[in-house]
């Protein structure tokens, strides 16, 4: 109970710490850097050095939705996969996602450049010394070409073309002994990938329709080769824009093998750029180490970005 005391406690203060300017009130000032005084500081170059390092300042935006939900709970326990520890089926999740343009208008194409990562991690809060069960790494990067399409009620936004990878940062343990047994559980996961989304939209709906597929095969898939059995070649998501609500519903999955996931979202603005989120998943692939495992989960918690 105290761990999530300690969470809510970090969210309540960080949703309001933005009423409060520690420095000039026409400024908004980084709140850990209060009590600098740059008014007196004479050398104008100098003087504009600390007003931007105050303001705290990062040259990247907000790509996937980033949050934090203390609650999730599961239809069954988690797998140990080797690992000396029982894990439960109620889990916190967190992720981060962010995104950074690197060029435009290349070669007078008119698309959009960028480098991005994302980074999401299932934590076992409630588990004795709760470790992270699970963390996926995700670079990537990506172009995107605006169209302008006026000619139907469904109109085609954008085109996106993209390199990514996938990976949970384990070594190979395939092989590794265990009190003199082999471990027998390779806990490596990964994939590198291209994928191509088309966006769509009428009025306040948007469709993203993605076809995606493997680089390669054999040391590209060798922690996991029958991935694309159960993550598909194809998804399809939806987002709906209603006042001040955001619902989303996405289907992935692989046509021949018949397995794949749907995942639905709600968002609620709270106050300021935080946000109540709420996130239903089922089916395979919710993290890389679970991904020919199929579950059901419920997660609640608060977004910082939509």
């Amino acid at each position: 109970m105290m761990r999530i005391f300690l969470l809510l406690l970090l969210l309540f203060v960080q949703s309001y710490a933005d009423d409060y300017e520690f420095c000039e009130p026409a400024k908004k000032y980084d709140g850990t850097k209060s009590k600098i005084d740059v008014e007196h500081i004479k050398n104008d170059e100098s003087k504009e050095s600390m007003e931007k390092w105050l303001a705290g300042g990062i040259a990247l935006e907000a790509y996937k939705v980033n949050y934090l939900l203390p609650y999730g709970y599961a239809n069954k326990k988690y797998l140990s996969n080797g690992r000396p520890v029982k894990y439960k089926n109620i889990e916190a999740e967190l992720q981060v996602s962010l995104k950074r343009k690197i060029a435009k208008n290349l070669f007078g194409l008119q698309g959009s450049y960028y480098l991005a990562y994302s980074h999401k991690s299932f934590w076992q809060l409630y588990t004795y010394s709760a470790p992270f069960r699970e963390t996926n790494y995700n670079p990537e990067g990506f172009v995107v070409f605006p169209i302008n399409d006026d000619k139907y009620s469904v109109k085609i936004r954008s085109l996106k073309f993209a390199l990514a990878h996938m990976s949970n940062g384990q070594p190979n343990t395939t092989n590794v002994d265990v009190d003199g047994k082999p471990m027998g559980v390779n806990l490596s996961k990964s994939i590198n990938y291209f994928y191509s989304t088309m966006r769509m939209q009428h009025d306040t709906l948007l469709v993203d329709l993605t076809l995606q597929a493997p680089l390669g095969t054999g040391e590209n898939l060798s922690d996991n080769p029958d991935i694309m059995d159960y993550l598909g070649y194809t998804k399809v998501k939806f987002t709906y824009f209603y006042k001040k609500n955001i619902f989303t519903c996405r289907v992935s999955g692989n046509f021949l093998t018949l397995k794949g996931a749907l995942e639905a979202t709600y968002s609620y603005p709270l106050q300021d750029e935080t946000n109540l989120y709420i996130k239903f998943f089922s089916g395979y692939g919710e993290s890389l180490i679970d991904y020919n495992r199929n579950l059901t989960k419920l997660s609640i918690g608060f977004s910082f970005s939509r």
